[in-house]
C-alpha cells in the first residue's frame, strides 16, 4: 500500500481542523482560511509593482514590514487557538498559500520544543529574509524573536543541549557565484528564557566568509565543502584545491566544534605554492633558490627577472591528478608560457618560452 504524500497529509489536517474549528466554535468560521482579507492584503503588498524589489527607498522596505505583519498574524493566530490550527503541517499549508500568492517566497516551518520556527525568503535584497520564532509570552501566543541576515535562510531541528534547552540551526545561503559555491552561514541557535539566542557561527570559524561548494545536514552532523583561497587561487577556475570539514556536537563548550576532514585536489596548492617561490626567487635574484626549483641552468638562464604571475587558469594535462601544468605569465608586456612537472612530491619548473616569438 503506497503511503500518502507529505503534501497530501497537510491537506488532510487541514481538512480536519476545518471541520474541528466548525464544531468547537462558531465565531470563527474563517479560521483555516484567516481573516478574510489577509491573504487578499497580502497579495496586493506582493503585487504592487516591480519598486518591491528595490531597497533604496523606505517604501519597499514598509511594504515588506507589512507583509511580514501579515504572515506574523496568521500564524500567531492558528498558534493561540491551538489543537490541529498549531500543527506545522497546517501552518505550512496556509503559508503555502501565501507563497503562492507571492510568486516568489518560499516558507518553511518547523517544530523545535515548544517554538514554532519560520524560515521566510522574500527576496534576494540584503536585509529581507528573516528566521521568526513564535511561541507563549505571558500565556499567549506571540512573536518572540526575529533573525536577519544575508541570503536563504533554512531551518534544521538541533539536538536539546546538555540541559534539555531546545535549539536549532539556521542556515543562510547566499547567491550563486557563477563558479558553483555561494556564501554560506551556519547560527546554532538556543533557548533563552522567553527567547532565542545565537551560541555559535561559523562566523567564529571563518571570520572572512565561507564560500560553500555545497554542504549537507544529517542528524547531528553538518559537512561542508568549500573553497580554500590561497596564494594563485583564481576565481572560476576548476581543479582547484578545496577542503571537506565536518561539524559536530562539542561536549566541552556545548556548541559545536570544527573536524577538519579531507582536502580535494590538493596537488594545486602544492603546484601554486613552488610557482611562487620561482617568482619570488627571480624578483630577489636568489639564484640558489631558483635551482633548486628550475633543474636546468640553461632555462634558468633565460627566465627574465620582470617574469610575472597573470591571473588565468592553469592547463593541466589531467584534470584530477596531472604530471605537467602550464601557467600564464608576462615579461615586460610579452606573454610567457611556463611549464611545471611533478617530480615525486614536489613540481619544478621544466620549460618556459615567450608564446609570440
Amino acid at each position: 500500500m503506497s503511503r500518502p504524500s507529505g503534501r497530501t497529509t497537510r491537506r488532510l489536517l487541514v481538512g480536519l481542523a476545518i471541520l474541528a474549528g466548525a464544531t468547537v466554535t462558531s465565531d470563527r468560521p474563517s479560521v483555516a482560511g484567516g481573516p478574510p482579507d489577509r491573504l487578499d492584503q497580502f497579495r496586493r503588498l506582493a503585487l504592487s509593482g516591480p519598486s518591491m524589489w528595490q531597497v533604496d527607498t523606505d517604501a519597499p522596505i514598509d511594504a515588506y514590514r507589512e507583509m511580514y505583519a501579515l504572515l506574523d498574524e496568521e500564524i500567531v493566530e492558528s498558534l493561540g487557538t491551538g489543537g490541529l490550527f498549531a500543527s506545522p503541517a497546517f501552518l505550512q499549508d496556509r503559508l503555502d498559500a501565501f507563497s503562492e500568492a507571492w510568486g516568489a517566497a518560499a516558507v518553511g516551518v518547523v517544530r523545535v520544543g515548544r517554538f514554532v520556527v519560520g524560515a521566510f525568503q522574500m527576496s534576494d535584497a540584503p536585509g529581507i529574509n528573516s528566521v521568526r520564532v513564535y511561541g507563549r509570552l505571558g500565556g499567549e501566543a506571540a512573536l518572540l524573536t526575529t533573525l536577519s541576515r544575508d541570503g536563504r535562510p533554512t531551518v534544521f531541528p538541533w539536538a536539546p543541549a546538555a540541559n534539555g534547552v531546545p535549539q536549532f540551526l539556521a542556515a543562510w545561503e547566499g547567491p550563486a557565484s557563477g563558479r558553483g559555491s555561494r556564501a554560506l552561514r551556519l547560527d546554532l541557535v538556543r533557548q533563552q528564557g522567553d527567547g532565542v539566542r545565537v551560541v555559535w557561527s561559523s562566523t567564529d570559524v571563518f571570520p572572512s566568509g565561507l564560500m560553500a561548494r555545497a554542504y549537507t545536514v544529517r542528524g547531528e552532523e553538518i559537512r561542508v565543502r568549500y573553497e580554500l583561497h590561497y596564494p594563485g587561487w583564481i576565481p572560476g577556475c576548476e581543479g582547484q584545491t578545496e577542503a571537506e570539514d565536518v561539524f559536530v556536537p562539542a561536549r566541552e563548550s556545548g556548541t559545536i566544534a570544527r573536524r577538519p576532514g579531507r582536502q580535494l585536489n590538493t596537488w594545486h596548492r602544492e603546484l601554486r605554492a613552488a610557482v611562487a617561490q620561482v617568482f619570488d626567487a627571480l624578483a630577489a635574484d636568489d639564484r640558489s633558490a631558483l635551482a633548486r626549483l628550475v633543474a636546468d641552468a640553461e632555462l634558468r638562464r633565460r627566465l627574465p627577472p620582470a617574469l610575472r604571475p597573470e591571473p588565468a587558469c592553469d592547463a593541466a594535462d589531467n584534470a584530477t591528478s596531472p604530471h605537467t601544468v602550464s601557467i600564464a605569465a608576462t615579461a615586460e608586456q610579452t606573454p610567457w608560457a611556463l611549464t611545471f612537472a611533478r617530480a615525486g612530491a614536489r613540481w619544478r619548473l621544466t620549460a618556459a618560452r615567450p608564446v609570440l616569438e
